[in-house]
């Protein structure tokens, strides 16, 4: 049966934001097992690719000039520059998927979350929590990545970012991957279905004429005999 609804074809722009070590990657893939129509956003950086890293797939790549001219022209929904190198959120590629129907995905900091959030407020913004502060710390020194005192950095900036949660629409405590994917898919289902993503309702002939006749029925029902018992 053909449906009453029309929803608009445009994808959902998604921001996801979370401290380091609550798990955010493991949650989009895990998220893309079940919500294949999706597309992570890659960043443009003017700092030289890293052994292994692939143009197009990593990152784009652009010189320190091109990434100017590029801000010149507005073409980042948000940038920044660390250590000397930009990094930012490119809108062309954006716009391209989200005109095909897919839903674009962004990792991003609660910085260029607030950055985004200000030119587009429709946006989806979900942050993804760990289960405890103790459970992020344990986290972070099973990476074996960093040492003691970048470890204890990043800990003190989680709980900073932690206390911004109150700026995002939905929040996912990440405590079993798997559920905290199932959780960010009913939040987009349920956006999905948001009256303001309906582009059009439209009935059928039939329906139509169901409607009409309806009407004409409800002419000659004369409701001041009706009684109501008490």
């Amino acid at each position: 049966m053909k449906s009453m609804l029309k929803t608009k074809k445009q994808g959902l722009l998604i921001v996801l934001s979370g401290p380091s070590g609550c798990g955010k990657n493991s949650v989009i893939k895990q998220l893309l097992t079940i919500r294949p129509n999706c597309w992570i956003s890659i960043s443009c950086t003017s700092r030289q690719p890293r052994p292994g890293e692939e143009n197009g797939k990593d990152y784009y790549f652009l010189s320190k000039e091109e990434f100017e001219k590029d801000i010149t022209k507005e073409q980042f929904l948000e940038y920044a520059e660390y250590a000397g190198n930009y990094y930012g959120t490119p809108k062309k590629y954006i716009q391209q998927h989200l005109d095909q129907g897919e839903d674009v995905i962004l990792e991003i900091e609660i910085q260029g979350a607030l950055k985004i959030k200000e030119q587009l407020p429709e946006t989806i913004f979900i942050f993804i929590m760990p289960p405890s502060l103790q459970e992020l710390k344990r986290r972070l020194q099973n990476r074996k990545t960093e040492d003691a005192a970048k470890i204890d950095k990043r800990f003190k900036r989680a709980y900073e970012e932690i206390n911004e949660i109150s700026k995002y629409n939905y929040v996912v405590v990440n405590d079993v991957i798997e559920t905290a994917a199932a959780k960010v898919n009913a939040i987009l289902e349920a956006e999905r279905c948001r009256v303001d993503r309906i582009e059009e309702v439209y009935l059928n002939s039939e329906e139509e004429l169901t409607h009409e006749t309806l009407l004409e029925d409800s002419k000659d029902f004369d409701n001041s005999k009706l009684t109501i018992e008490h």
